[in-house]
């Protein structure tokens, strides 16, 4: 058989973790085997390990590769409001805490939808997660710093992050909660995420 191009290595790289990225957010880490994950990547099952050492390090690169994904989209939403650190705020909300977001885990953020397997899984997987949750942290502090400066508010970097951390977890936990009640009750879901997304506006 021919061998492959580093090109062709790569698109196949790149085909797995779509396809397991798709898979973990729906299903969770434990929900879905390799094999399933392959089938869906239209690749063979033995091909995996010759782009993973285990199911646990292509996990690891999923949480990277999202949290990557949702970062890169939420510095597109600042830059749509260079103007108004307030609107870009409220752009994010509206994104994050919408009935589309919570009823395609599989297209989502990592930061909801692995956020319990980060929890089970060990040192190495929470670090990934670790590191993504440093990202948004980050980025919504300079939002809240930057809100504070345009409206005249006295606010300093310590009191910024501690906001943006309360206010990144308040979205996680929304989109989480709505997802767990989407099925039985369409109407709370839809209320547990309009009410986080008034509050946090009026925040």
């Amino acid at each position: 058989m021919p061998r492959l191009t580093q090109e062709q290595k790569k698109l196949n790289h790149d085909k797995i973790i779509e396809a397991a990225g798709r898979g973990f957010r729906t299903h969770g880490v434990n929900g879905i085997g390799i094999a399933e994950v392959m089938k869906a990547a239209e690749m063979t099952h033995g091909g995996f390990y010759n782009h993973f050492d285990s199911k646990d390090d292509l996990a690891r690169e999923v949480i990277r590769q999202g949290f990557t994904s949702s970062l890169t989209a939420l510095a597109d939403i600042r830059e749509e409001h260079p103007g108004s650190a307030r609107a870009a705020l409220d752009h994010m909300f509206d994104q994050y805490l919408n009935a589309r977001h919570r009823d395609h885990p599989e297209n989502g953020c990592a930061s909801a939808a692995l956020v319990t397997d980060a929890g089970r899984d060990g040192v190495a997987a929470q670090s990934e997660y670790q590191h993504g949750l440093d990202g948004f942290f980050s980025a919504i502090t300079d939002m809240v710093l930057e809100n504070a400066s345009q409206s005249g508010a006295d606010l300093n970097a310590e009191q910024a992050r501690e906001q943006a951390i309360a206010v990144f977890s308040q979205m996680v936990g929304a989109l989480v909660i709505s997802r767990a009640v989407a099925k039985s009750s369409p109407e709370l879901a839809d209320e547990i995420l309009t009410a986080n997304t008034t509050q946090l506006k009026q925040a």
